[in-house]
């Protein structure tokens, strides 16, 4: 990163700071939707009618505007329909893939890295005999929606358990039969919706809109995928944890063997895992499936061949299709081959400000902790540090990253803002540079704190083996 005035470098930061025309006016009808969801659309108020003419507003110059007019005065009268809700919950992805799509714009100005190229549609699922299940989801919420989220109760969120159900066996409706699972999962543990204290609005709100969208025949199309032979040089690794699941998701440059442009991807593996395993030993349950943790950890690139990456730059990893390659160091690959990278076009349902993660290398700024949090400051521009995403399994910590003097960091854009995730820092110990990376412990550690958790990790799995192995015994 470099001050605004100098131009070229890394990035410049006043970009990121600067505001978005119309960006505001996007997000604020998007809010005036969700509320309309949050009392639901059996008997619209004033107020839910007035909103659902916002969002018809908003997308008024679209080719959307006629349907969505239509489904807002049908909605803000109560008489709305399958079709009604499909179309609200459309212009409602629009409008945040329209802000997605604002804010790529500004931080590909800003990283000064080469555009996107655009992907290819995504090819059709066969789905025979599917149109049914998809019309008993696409009724079930559009029962939610009228309801409101003040208005579930366990009889209406346990009508998605037979759907559900039906759509498991069939991997081309399983995308959508984890999404309504899941959702309706966490619906059940807030019921009833009156006795909430707080109702999580944009977030119902999206899996909603997603859900809905994906019920329309062909949505939930297949990516478009290839196969990538050449040189991963890894960047970092970013941790998602969840009560009953966590994902790894490695970012990295690919270099094609042919000699093209190198290509920014990502690699993610994701396991069940039992509440009691958590810090450090969360690597055991990932590491068995996928290699690309170990040369992570060991500070490797890996040689591909023929593995499958799809349009959007996601490689469908395959240990059989890599091998362990030449050390490479992430911060060397964050400077040398970072900047010529380009990244894929996210696929339309995926346009949303909170999908945005784009690598970077931040040098050059001074580290600063107030009220607010961490945050680093260039040239006068401040960009708060999300400090709560680095993961207690790793040598990362917040010290560190206050310390540093570089960084290797997923720009995204939160709460009205870009912040930086970081991945890895450089720092001076001894005045010697030293790096220190959130995944060092992914494949392994001799780490004293590292090798501590991951013992006690090995205890608590080894005995819930032994519990369940108890338990199918008998």
């Amino acid at each position: 990163m470099v001050p605004d005035d100098e131009g070229g470098g890394l990035m410049r930061a006043d970009l990121l700071t600067a505001g978005i025309e119309g960006l505001d006016e996007a997000l604020a009808a998007v809010d005036a939707f969700d509320g309309v969801l949050v009392a639901g659309l059996l008997r619209p108020q004033a107020a839910q009618a007035a909103a659902l003419a916002e969002l018809a507003d908003a997308v008024a110059g679209s080719p959307l505007a006629s349907r969505i007019a239509e489904a807002a005065d049908k909605a803000a009268a109560g008489a709305a329909g399958e079709d009604h809700l499909v179309a609200l919950a459309a212009a409602r992805t629009a409008l945040l893939g329209s802000v997605h799509d604002a804010l790529t714009a500004r931080v590909t100005e800003a990283v000064g890295r080469p555009a996107a190229e655009e992907a290819p549609a995504p090819g059709a699922e066969g789905a025979e005999g599917a149109a049914n299940l998809l019309s008993a989801a696409r009724s079930w919420l559009s029962d939610l929606a009228r309801a409101g989220w003040r208005g579930l109760d366990h009889e209406l969120v346990a009508g998605a358990a037979p759907v559900v159900s039906a759509m498991l066996p069939d991997p081309a409706l399983r995308r959508q039969a984890t999404l309504l699972d899941g959702f309706a999962a966490e619906l059940a543990a807030s019921c009833p919706g009156a006795a909430l204290e707080r109702v999580p609005v944009r977030r119902w709100a999206d899996l909603w809109s997603r859900a809905l969208l994906l019920t329309v025949p062909g949505a939930a199309g297949a990516p478009a995928t290839a196969t990538a032979t050449g040189r991963l040089l890894p960047l970092g690794v970013e941790l998602r944890e969840h009560a009953t699941a966590v994902q790894a998701q490695v970012h990295a440059v690919f270099e094609p063997a042919d000699g093209g442009t190198p290509r920014l991807v990502r690699a993610g593996v994701s396991a069940p895992k039992p509440d009691t395993v958590v810090g450090a030993g969360l690597w055991q349950l990932l590491r068995p499936h996928m290699s690309l943790l170990a040369a992570v950890s060991e500070g490797r690139a890996m040689d591909l061949d023929a593995m499958p990456v799809t349009a959007e730059g996601d490689l469908v990893w395959d240990d059989a299709c890599a091998r362990a390659g030449e050390p490479a160091d992430a911060l060397v690959t964050a400077r040398v081959a970072l900047p010529a990278a380009t990244a894929a076009v996210t696929a339309p349902l995926d346009r949303h400000p909170a999908r945005i993660a784009v690598p970077v290398l931040l040098e050059g700024y001074e580290a600063e902790q107030d009220d607010t949090g961490l945050a680093f400051r260039i040239a006068g521009h401040r960009l708060a540090v999300d400090a709560d995403r680095v993961p207690a399994a790793g040598p990362l910590t917040a010290d560190a990253v206050a310390a540093s003097a570089a960084c290797i960091a997923l720009l995204r854009w939160d709460a009205g803002e870009f912040r930086v995730q970081p991945l890895a820092v450089e720092r001076l110990v001894r005045k010697k540079p030293v790096a220190v990376h959130a995944g060092a412990w992914a494949g392994g550690t001799t780490d004293k704190a590292g090798a501590r958790a991951e013992k006690a990790a090995t205890d608590a799995v080894a005995v819930l083996r032994e519990r369940a192995g108890k338990l199918l015994r008998t």
